[in-house]
């Protein structure tokens, strides 16, 4: 592990494709489509991807730490990820979290948009499976853990759909909702399952639930005092024509959240570090120390949390203040 293995690209286009399409389930696109989907599209489909999103990926990230099973062995697979590859290998995150998003996102709005569903069932299609297929061209994982993690997502999506709208209600309505929403996801990671070494899955569960803590949050003080929802200039799915108008409102909106967004995770990324360093007395460039659960773990959580609360509390008073709503 940490070796770099030489390698000769011959066929460039397969070598792009599915290095970005790797990228498709990784936190760049997270921190991008998630919350485009609720500046643009619609408040009810970002709420379902983030639920379901938060829920595939915790079980996923944990059964990876149960089953221990190993990745491919390099040799004779080329590996052409590094920092994944402390992590366990069955099932494949990147395509339950593939296979999450699409296809939650066709479900959510195929009956609110008019557009053909058997379209929308190729997008979802293709896009789950340059995901997965990522994974076996990087060398990451194996046919069994990327087919057992498509697996996985898909029954979960099942199980997780007649309790959408109750789950929805409850998360908008239930006046527990901000506490449970923080205490749950702390206690499962302070929970997670320990391993003989150091892996990222720990600091990744963290990320995605306090992401979801965050935005969860979010969700439920927007409903309590009546937030103004995007419904004048949002993108509208079945439109055949999309007006320029409509484009530039998008594209700012877009890039004044991700603005936001980013500078919330740079700022409180170094605040909440800072705070502790002091608190447990270690150097700035201690990486073992912050690899322990009492310091990964708030983190982690506090950051993202604060991520998930400013893309969905944040960036929409700023788009209303600047027009954009």
């Amino acid at each position: 592990q940490g070796c770099v293995q030489k390698y000769i690209v011959k066929n460039y286009f397969y070598y792009y494709l599915f290095k970005f399409s790797a990228a498709l389930g990784e936190e760049i696109f997270y921190i991008t489509f998630l919350p485009f989907t609720y500046w643009n599209i619609d408040h009810s489909v970002s709420r379902r991807m983030i639920i379901i999103w938060s829920i595939v990926m915790y079980i996923g990230q944990v059964s990876k730490d149960i089953l221990k099973w190993p990745r491919p062995l390099s040799p004779p697979v080329v590996k052409l990820e590094m920092r994944t590859d402390a992590e366990y290998g069955m099932p494949s995150t990147h395509a339950m979290a593939a296979t999450a998003i699409s296809f939650s996102f066709l479900i959510a709005t195929v009956n609110q948009y008019k557009y053909p569903f058997e379209l929308g069932l190729v997008a979802a299609f293709v896009f789950s499976t340059l995901v997965c297929l990522s994974r076996l061209y990087t060398g990451m994982h194996t046919v069994l853990d990327v087919i057992g993690g498509a697996l996985i997502s898909a029954v979960l999506l099942v199980l997780l759909y007649p309790a959408w709208d109750m789950i929805d209600h409850s998360l908008l309505t239930s006046p527990f909702c901000p506490l449970l929403s923080i205490v749950v996801p702390l206690v499962l990671c302070y929970n997670y399952p320990k391993l003989d070494y150091y892996s990222p899955t720990r600091g990744d569960t963290t990320t995605i639930l306090g992401a979801g803590a965050g935005a969860t949050v979010g969700f439920w003080l927007n409903n309590q005092y009546v937030a103004p929802a995007y419904t004048g200039e949002n993108l509208q799915l079945g439109f055949p024509l999309i007006t320029s108008k409509i484009v530039v409102v998008v594209l700012a909106r877009f890039f004044v959240g991700i603005f936001v967004v980013l500078l919330t995770r740079q700022l409180m990324k170094s605040v909440v570090l800072g705070m502790l360093r002091y608190r447990y007395k270690f150097p700035i460039g201690d990486l073992e120390a912050r690899r322990r659960l009492e310091v990964e773990v708030p983190y982690k959580f506090i950051t993202y949390s604060s991520v998930g609360f400013s893309a969905t509390v944040i960036v929409p008073l700023l788009h209303k203040l600047l027009g954009l709503m």
